[in-house]
């Protein structure tokens, strides 16, 4: 049987990435997305082009409620998933106290929350079957912090004690938890930057460029067939930048 991979966030950027790969590798998908239903749909079209099966599910995967729904849905079709990402992210750029409640909490429910949820629901499966991957997107801020990026930092620092943790909880499990800690990467997310700034950043990274959706896809890919030996770990993929 094939196995199918449930990738967050994936009507654009790394995680439209990061589901095309999978189905070139021959995995069935689960893509969601938060608003973006033309694009998810999009998504979708090109998989299923790829001789793959593709669900659908628009929703805020910070949300119980839609988690729960999603879950019900893939039991009610029987698709058990095999492989996590945890890929669905937002940034805030500004001053902290400049920064709404609302705002903090947005940040925070759709970067660490949602793998949360992710997380547990797909797990009684992955016990069961005593098999599974679970790849968090990270950022190389989540270890050094950014400068008006207090949100975001602290919620990608979140997400790599959360893949640490939960790496030790479920290793007895042969289930594997790890995390891709990227830097920049050209996509929606960094178009705040102007030409100036992302011409500046670049010239300190040692690769001399941003890196591509397409590059982080194919280190979760990596990541995933890697030997079950591996797991807890941050995988730093910078251009060395950090």
């Amino acid at each position: 049987m094939k196995k199918t991979a449930l990738v967050s966030g994936a009507s654009r950027g790394i995680g439209k990435s990061t589901a095309l790969a999978f189905a070139s590798a021959g995995y069935n998908l689960v893509i969601t997305s938060l608003n973006s239903r033309d694009m998810l749909e999009d998504t979708r079209c090109e998989i299923q082009k790829m001789g793959m099966e593709c669900h659908t599910y628009l929703g805020d995967m910070g949300s119980e409620e839609n988690v729960t729904a999603l879950f019900e849905e893939l039991k009610y079709a029987g698709i058990n998933i095999n492989v996590l990402v945890n890929n669905a992210g937002i940034s805030h750029f500004g001053l902290l106290q400049d920064m709404t409640m609302e705002e903090w909490n947005r940040v925070l429910s759709t970067n660490l929350t949602s793998a949360f949820l992710l997380s547990k629901y797909v797990l009684p499966d992955m016990i069961r079957n005593k098999k599974g991957k679970i790849v968090n997107i990270s950022s190389v801020w989540g270890a050094s912090g950014a400068s008006y990026e207090v949100a975001y930092s602290a919620s990608k620092g979140g997400l790599n004690s959360f893949t640490r943790s939960l790496a030790k909880e479920l290793a007895p499990s042969n289930i594997q938890v790890n995390a891709i800690a990227c830097g920049i990467i050209d996509t929606d997310m960094n178009r705040h930057l102007s030409t100036e700034e992302r011409r500046e950043i670049e010239d300190e990274i040692p690769a001399g460029r941003s890196g591509s959706a397409s590059e982080v896809a194919d280190m979760v890919l990596k990541v995933v067939e890697s030997p079950e030996y591996l797991t807890g770990q941050i995988i730093t993929l910078s251009g060395g930048w950090y």
